[in-house]
């Protein structure tokens, strides 16, 4: 540095390209010996979105009034806030340089607290010569609409100078994306009064007639671009002619000095009259609007002309669009209108269009929209025309979740600030977010936006990335609201059911197929009661909950568990949000606790369930070696027997859950529901036997027997329900040097922990292990070894209990015992030569007693679904007797299966294939009533109910549609049971 002056020795230091930078640099004085104070100017040039365009706007500034430059240059020398706020207008739009150069003082626009948003339509006036009491211009033609014009550009320049000032100085305060909308909004307010007021004074007749203008879309939100279209609608009184001729006038001036005016939303678009009578806009949408035209009023607001004939329209139009979604089809037709923007898109802009593409700002606007077209019917806090202010009252609300609408909110305001730099540059209508390859471009909206580089990435490459990463939030969170299955199911709820009385709520559900609306009240005002989200969120839900839970068997007992399940739920921070957001998995919970009693009591224990609502596929489709897993490694993390054993009840509880929920609802067959009940059973007896013997063995000094458990029963055949025990038994072998003595005592102590702990009582569904049909049945130790086992059967085994082992098959403990043991027990069940006469006839004499002493007093032997006439223990038997007869010879037979018995018998003639599909259906069918009439009581039946609401809920989780006879269920399980009673007369008893 020299003496006081500092010489600067290179432009391109302050960002500065152009080859004529020096020379603009030296013209204005800001260059070589130019002193400090030059140089914050400098240091402001740098800071711009584009230096260069900042400095040659500044020549351009200087060279059309060269006269006042010494003293502009002073200005931005000393006063920061019009040094930042000119040179940023400069370095981010040629419009503005072009503004200035034509009026080169209007630069003094920019070095005061500028003009006050309430002052805007004053300033109009004032350029136009209109007194604001009467406002009727004296300015007229040309003339008027350059002093509009100038007036005007000269305001949005200052708006433009608050938006941009900080990125220059960031001392200066930011103006957020609201505030400047809100500005934006309030100058085309202040244009169309303006412009209306030259039109009275160049058409006369402001006596004859009343004009009120309505502004719609962008403008009547509040939320209007820098650069855009301003949609208006008239309405007219007295001499509508002379309304009509000041409407087009007003459309023509402001369109010439200001923006395009649009009246194209009007009744019958383009087609229709410009200005239209109070009467003449309630009669056309009364009867003729389309949806669209609904959706468009939601922002309509009268903001110029006469303001008592603009409320008056508001008044009768307002209604009309609170009750727009009553409509058939009015949610899928609004989804279809957004497709059908999206497609005017070219392919090649999809991706790039902010306003219209994916994930664009439409993406946004038509979900908030039909949001709040759907609920601000009863919710009068959702009407509101700002996209954003809508977005949060519906997250205050209820109806989107917090972070949804925080989200979408923040992306949309990105959005919208992209859109207003892109516009900004030459004050052109734009929403094109410049290609990956346009690299200046991109680098300038970056700057223009205040992004800079950030962890290795230039600033165009951050603006990229951020671009992608809200469009892509935008459109998952567009997909999630727009298509909500929900929605359309709270479209279908009239209006004026939304908002009944008491005695018209009454009287609603009762027809809804409530038999207690007065309980069905109680607990709806027990859900809805308070002010807190939670209270929101069930009054936003339950309009279509009730409607749901009507069309199922017991909507009283539906409501009744829906209200137990939300009270128990209430801390879970996740259950109503599923239910809001996830449509179908409010439609499948009203179905299930409609129809269960058993279901509401598991979803209080295992919520997480709740979840696979949403996913069919998740629901019904789960590996049993994945879920044996899954508990073996739950129940291994625990070292204390009882959290162990809990635990495995706990993942039992969840699984038992899931196999109901996707039999109720229809995902899965009757074979995979016993199949998963089933090995659910075995995992939980493998992670059990394994934590017992564990526990036992470190009290012992060590593992003093192997032990396997052998399911028998149901739970052999892979069939079992879901109120079945587990007939199970418990054969050990000692461990080396281990008396058999010792193994069996060490072996009876873990046998019997594990039935404790297992069957213990507890909220869940019992799971009992039941030893009965070990040898000696109830007298008989309940773990033998091996070769007790052998010993006993070789001496002692009667045909009954040869018959009880056909379903017998390892499924717990030490597999290699398990399998010996098999080999064991093979020549009793399949015995060298089949049955003789006498063994034949002592199992047709077992059976009998069976049918005679074991069927429950009172109970319907033709609707018994085990031991009923063609029910369950029928068709086991009989297969059970041909296994025992003939499996020796045919190895097919040799299965745990019922149905694969069946199949074997067929294959080697020993049924025909009528007689074994009679046999099969009723077995499938006692089957799933059996478990059907278990959901619905909530406890092991085996009765099907004859008639009432039990009756129909059990046809309806068989599939049996509501409107059909549950009589006629009924009569099709006895002619199905009664088809198999005959095949057994002849193929068990003859």
């Amino acid at each position: 540095m020299a003496d006081s002056a500092r010489s600067i020795s290179s432009a391109a230091r302050f960002g500065l390209t152009d080859p004529r930078a020096e020379q603009d640099l030296r013209a204005a004085g800001l260059w070589g010996d130019a002193g400090p104070q030059r140089e914050v100017i400098l240091t402001a040039l740098s800071r711009t979105p584009d230096p260069d365009l900042a400095l040659r706007g500044l020549d351009r500034v200087r060279e059309a009034d060269p006269d006042q430059w010494a003293r502009l240059r002073g200005e931005l020398e000393t006063d920061r806030r019009l040094r930042a706020r000119l040179i940023a207008v400069l370095g981010s739009s040629t419009a503005f340089a072009d503004f200035l150069v034509a009026h080169p003082d209007q630069w003094r626009r920019l070095d005061g607290g500028g003009t006050a948003v309430e002052d805007y339509t004053a300033a109009l006036y004032e350029a136009v010569q209109a007194d604001s009491e009467t406002p009727i211009a004296a300015l007229r033609g040309h003339e008027a609409i350059r002093a509009l014009k100038s007036a005007y550009r000269g305001l949005l320049m200052e708006v433009a100078a608050d938006d941009l000032g900080h990125l220059v100085d960031s001392t200066l305060p930011r103006s957020e994306y609201d505030t400047t909308a809100r500005q934006l909004s309030a100058l085309a307010e202040a244009a169309l009064r303006a412009a209306l007021a030259v039109a009275w004074g160049e058409t006369g007749g402001r006596d004859t007639a009343r004009l009120a203008v309505i502004a719609m879309g962008k403008c009547g939100g509040g939320e209007l671009n820098y650069v855009s279209d301003v949609d208006v609608v008239f309405v007219g009184e007295d001499d509508i002619a002379v309304a009509t001729r000041a409407a087009s006038a007003m459309m023509r001036v402001a369109t010439e000095a200001c923006f395009e005016v649009d009246a194209g939303l009007r009744p019958e678009g383009r087609n229709g009259a410009l200005v239209r009578t109070l009467d003449g806009h309630s009669a056309y949408y009364k009867r003729w609007a389309k949806t669209w035209e609904f959706q468009a009023l939601l922002k309509a607001r009268p903001v110029a002309g006469d303001a008592e004939l603009g409320q008056s329209y508001l008044d009768v139009v307002t209604p009309m669009v609170w009750i727009a979604a009553d409509r058939d089809n009015f949610v899928p037709e609004v989804q279809a209108m957004r497709r059908r923007v999206e497609d005017h898109v070219p392919a090649e802009l999809l991706d790039r269009e902010l306003k219209l593409g994916r994930g664009g700002l439409r993406d946004v606007e038509f979900a908030v929209q039909l949001l709040q077209l759907v609920h601000g019917r009863t919710d009068e806090s959702l009407r509101l025309g700002s996209t954003v202010d809508a977005l949060a009252a519906l997250g205050a609300g209820g109806y989107v979740g917090r972070t949804d609408a925080a989200e979408l909110a923040d992306s949309y305001r990105f959005l919208r600030t992209l859109e207003h730099r892109l516009q900004l540059q030459r004050l052109r209508r734009t929403h094109l977010f410049p290609a990956d390859a346009e690299t200046d471009d991109l680098r300038w909206l970056a700057r223009a936006s205040g992004i800079g580089p950030e962890r290795g990435r230039n600033a165009a490459q951050v603006l990229v990335a951020d671009f992608r990463r809200n469009t892509n939030r935008i459109r998952r969170l567009h997909e999630k609201l727009f298509y909500r299955p929900l929605l359309e199911a709270v479209s279908r709820v009239p209006t004026d059911q939304l908002r009944l009385t008491t005695n018209q709520a009454h009287a609603q559900l009762a027809a809804l197929g409530y038999s207690s609306p007065q309980g069905a009240l109680q607990h709806i005002k027990a859900l809805t009661e308070g002010v807190s989200r939670r209270a929101a969120i069930q009054t936003a839900l339950l309009p279509v909950l009730l409607d749901l839970l009507g069309s199922t068997p017991d909507p009283d007992g539906g409501l009744l568990a829906y209200r137990r399940v939300s009270e128990a739920l209430s801390a879970t921070p996740w259950y109503l949000r599923v239910l809001r957001d996830e449509g179908a998995v409010a439609e499948r919970l009203a179905t299930l606790l409609g129809t269960s009693k058993l279901v509401p009591d598991l979803v209080v224990r295992a919520p997480e369930v709740l979840r696979l609502l949403a996913e069919p596929k998740e629901l019904a489709v789960r590996d049993p070696a994945e879920v044996a897993e899954a508990l073996r490694v739950a129940v291994k993390r625990h070292g204390y027997l009882g959290n162990a054993v809990a635990a495995a009840r706990s993942l039992r509880r969840h699984e038992l859950l899931r196999i109901a929920c996707a039999d109720l609802l229809g995902f899965t067959d009757v074979f995979s529901v016993c199949a998963a009940l089933s090995s659910v059973w075995c995992a939980v007896l493998q992670a059990a036997l394994a934590a017992v013997d564990r526990a036992e063995a470190a009290a012992a000094g060590g593992h003093l027997a192997t032990i396997s458990v052998i399911a028998m029963g149901r739970l052999g055949g892979g069939e079992l329900g879901y109120g079945s025990d587990a007939d199970v038994m418990f054969v050990c072998e000692p461990a080396p040097g281990v008396t058999d003595s010792d193994a069996l005592k060490y072996a009876g102590r873990v046998a019997q922990t594990v039935r404790k702990l297992l069957g213990s009582p507890t909220q869940d569904p019992p799971l009992q292990v039941d030893v009965d049909l070990r040898p000696e049945g109830r007298q008989g130790p309940i773990v033998r070894t091996l070769d007790s086992y052998r010993a006993y059967y070789a001496q002692w085994g009667e045909i009954w209990e040869a018959q009880a082992l056909l379903r017998a098959r390892p499924v717990a403990g030490d597999a290699d015992l398990g399998a010996r043991f098999i080999e064991v027990i093979d020549p009793v069940r399949y015995p060298a030569g089949g049955l003789d006469p006498a063994q034949v006839r002592e199992i047709r004499r077992i059976k009998a007693r069976v049918d005679t002493e074991r069927l429950p007093r009172g109970a319907d032997p033709a609707t018994h679904t085990k031991l009923g006439r063609g029910g369950l223990a029928d068709v086991e038997w009989t297969v059970q007797l041909l296994q025992l007869r003939n499996a020796h010879a045919v190895p097919a037979l040799r299965t745990t299966s019922t149905m694969d018995g069946l199949t074997a018998a067929v294959a080697a003639d020993l049924l025909t294939e009528d007689d074994a599909t009679a046999l099969r259906e009723a077995w499938l069918l006692a089957t799933r009533v059996r478990n059907a009439a278990t959901l619905v009581r909530g406890k092991q039946t085996d009765q099907l109910p004859s008639h009432g609401r039990e009756l129909a809920a059990v046809a309806a989780a068989m599939g049996t549609p509501l409107t059909e006879d549950p009589g006629k269920f009924l009569d099709d399980y006895r002619r199905t049971t009664r088809h198999a009673r005959a095949v057994v007369e002849h193929v068990f008893y003859d």
